[in-house]
């Protein structure tokens, strides 16, 4: 049920992200930023953005801008990550990285063409909510994104690798690389559903929650998921030497620790009753995906 839902919701991404991009300016980079941003990608944090918007009553269409933007960021971050001069991947999504399509130029310059289409996209004039609203989603958004989200988590990541670092240093690192996109994802909902600031900032926390498990789920699939399935190399984690909880505090403990993780934001989420049923089930499938 859930996996529909996915395909479902990616099919509307990727319609509104190709019709957008025809209506650009014509370009070489065009092709390289379609390749990384609409074929294939579960498009998760867009799942997220429409249940999460379902608690508020927020119509679709008022959020698919959002979704737009968030998958446009994923995809200039993966491209950028795949990159030799950081974790030097070939295979992404199951097809050769942008990088080996297009070449390393190329690829650097459709990340960056897709980070700043993520803002475009969002300010068009034809995104027609409140501007003092439109302001504050895109604050969040720049916030989310560089040094102090995930370009700056990628940065702690890559310095990281070989290193023994403690569980509040790898926990911080990933909720920066991984979470502050989710942060937004729920942070701009409740942007556009007009809570306060106290409600902004317990959907930020739990934005924040779940892409930690999100992450926590990724790298139980590098350890025992198969090519097929994860798109990608498997077990390159350990092989770079990266600093992960897995190798940390080991599998076991680990999946204990992301389990506890899945039941506290299950729990946070109980006081918004059926209405949260949808992202309930998305925050099952999460860390279930991996058996």
């Amino acid at each position: 049920m859930i996996k529909n839902k996915l395909i479902k919701n990616s099919k509307k991404i990727d319609k509104f992200l190709i019709n957008y991009l025809k209506k650009q300016e014509a370009s070489s980079l065009i092709n390289p930023m379609k390749y990384g941003v609409i074929s294939g990608g579960k498009k998760i944090r867009s799942t997220v953005i429409f249940n999460a918007g379902k608690i508020f009553n927020l119509n679709q269409k008022r959020l698919i801008n959002i979704c737009a933007a968030v998958e446009c960021i994923h995809s200039y971050s993966l491209i950028h990550d795949d990159l030799p001069c950081m974790d030097d991947d070939s295979i992404r999504r199951g097809k050769p990285s942008t990088h080996i399509k297009y070449g390393e130029a190329s690829a650097v310059l459709a990340g960056n063409s897709l980070l700043t289409l993520a803002f475009e996209i969002i300010a068009d004039k034809n995104y027609s909510i409140n501007p003092k609203l439109k302001n504050e989603i895109i604050k969040s958004l720049a916030f989310c994104s560089g040094h102090t989200g995930i370009a700056g988590g990628q940065e702690l990541d890559l310095k990281f690798e070989n290193k023994k670092k403690s569980l509040k240093q790898i926990i911080a690192m990933q909720k920066k690389k991984t979470g502050k996109l989710f942060n937004f994802c729920l942070y701009a909902v409740g942007v556009l559903a007009k809570r306060n600031s106290k409600e902004k900032k317990f959907l930020s926390t739990l934005g924040e929650e779940i892409g930690l498990l999100f992450q926590f789920a990724d790298d139980f699939l590098d350890v025992k998921g198969s090519r097929k399935l994860v798109g990608k190399p498997i077990q390159k984690d350990n092989k770079k030497g990266k600093s992960t909880l897995i190798n940390l505090m080991g599998y076991e403990k680990a999946y204990n620790y992301a389990n506890n993780l899945k039941k506290k934001i299950l729990l946070k989420l109980k006081k918004h009753g059926k209405k949260a049923k949808d992202l309930s089930d998305t925050i099952k499938f999460i860390l279930g995906r991996n058996f």
